[in-house]
């Protein structure tokens, strides 16, 4: 599998599990900067575990698929059937790559379209720098939000509703326009998981709960906020990059003013995800040869072997120019895939070939035959050392 693809997959995985954990466990802690700060260093982590080669001594999800070598009859010539199928077995991967690139440009298309209304606003509207912040105000009625060191906000709730600058200082204060641009970004790579949105949209509702909880901090009547927040609750989501007064979910905001328990024993809660996430990278791992002499599988080294001078799947192509189909087998219109497995050895020697899966005695012959003809290959190293490679290769054999 095409390794990008791969650590989408184990990235994927790995938040999929974590961010499952974060929400039915971690979701209704009063902890706002503890669980904000899990949230985003969670998802780091679940981004970095996959550049991590773990190695143990079992079977695991891991696999890798080498291309197969096609040999056809007619008068097409063997190397224009290698590359036919040669793309044809890599069409798939491409497929993917594509859905996967035209998903991730679009995601990033709607966040840079956010962010250039907001910055023409931004430069649009007269600024006053304060203490901390930079304020806009402007003339017409819209809803206040910050990004970065910026605050925009209408001039009659400027002036009337102190309360409401506050909660936007907050925002500005713990830095959460950063937050917001990492939450982004995992987005546009993880577009396709929606358990990454759903904890966008959780990572913003922390925030509003932080804003409310340093309003409140600053002696500010509860329940004269939480009638604000309800007057305020009717408003446009103009900006998706921006933290704002009424982007979050309103009655749980009121609930959590509401309580004021703060148990430090919640925080215990993350030590599970220790284990689980340690177990769900296992599922990963390559599995690992226990004999030195013991040949090693192709996946695991640490540089590949080659074959005259290029990557490994140039062997099919040398497969194709070399094999011939069996008489027999064109007259008896026998066809159908044969799985091999050989051994690379530490002087690049082609040896042990044996079929693991067969179709017809003449067509596992002369599969046999031929790559046990191969010329030498470039052994494959591990820890500097070269070693013995066990390969798996399929020939298809399909008449035309």
């Amino acid at each position: 599998m095409n390794t990008f693809l791969l650590y989408l997959l184990k990235s994927s995985v790995l938040l999929s599990v974590f961010l499952s954990f974060f929400l039915l466990v971690m979701r209704r802690s009063e902890h706002f900067r503890f669980n904000r700060f899990t949230l985003l260093g969670g998802s780091a982590l679940c981004l970095l575990l996959p550049l991590l080669h773990l190695r143990i001594n079992l079977p695991t999800l891991y696999s890798e698929y080498l291309e197969p070598a096609t040999v056809a009859t007619g008068e097409e010539s063997a190397p224009e059937v290698a590359a036919t199928a040669s793309g044809l077995s890599l069409s798939w991967q491409a497929v993917i790559l594509f859905l996967f690139l035209t998903g991730a440009l679009v995601t990033l298309g709607f966040y840079l379209y956010s962010y250039g209304r907001m910055f023409r606003l931004l430069r649009h509207t007269h600024s006053e720098r304060r203490d901390g912040f930079i304020l806009h105000l402007v003339p017409y009625e819209t809803p206040s939000f910050s990004w970065m060191r910026h605050i925009v906000i209408n001039r009659e709730d400027f002036e009337r509703h102190p309360a409401i600058c506050l909660h936007e200082q907050a925002h500005v204060r713990y830095g959460h326009s950063h937050d917001l641009l990492l939450s982004s970004a995992l987005t546009v790579l993880q577009w396709f998981n929606p358990l990454v949105w759903i904890c966008r949209s959780e990572l913003k509702l922390l925030h509003e709960y932080e804003a409310d909880d340093f309003v409140l901090y600053q002696g500010i009547n509860a329940t004269q906020y939480q009638l604000l927040l309800v007057k305020k609750a009717v408003g446009e989501k103009r900006f998706l990059l921006a933290n704002g007064f009424n982007h979050a979910q309103l009655k749980n905001r009121i609930m959590m003013m509401q309580n004021t328990s703060r148990a430090a024993w919640k925080k215990l809660f993350l030590l599970l995800l220790i284990p689980l996430l340690a177990g769900t990278s296992l599922l990963f791992a390559e599995n690992t040869a226990t004999d030195d002499d013991e040949p090693v599988r192709y996946s695991l080294l640490e540089i590949k072997p080659l074959f005259q001078g290029e990557e490994a799947s140039h062997f099919a192509y040398w497969v194709n120019e070399h094999l011939t189909y069996p008489k027999e087998a064109k007259d008896n219109k026998l066809q159908g895939r044969v799985t091999l497995q050989f051994v690379i050895e530490k002087d690049g020697s082609v040896t042990n070939v044996k079929v693991l899966r067969g179709t017809d005695s003449v067509l596992d012959e002369e599969a046999v035959r031929i790559v046990s003809q191969s010329p030498k290959w470039t052994p494959g190293y591990v820890g500097g050392k070269p070693v013995r490679v066990t390969y798996i290769f399929p020939v298809i054999f399909q008449l035309k």
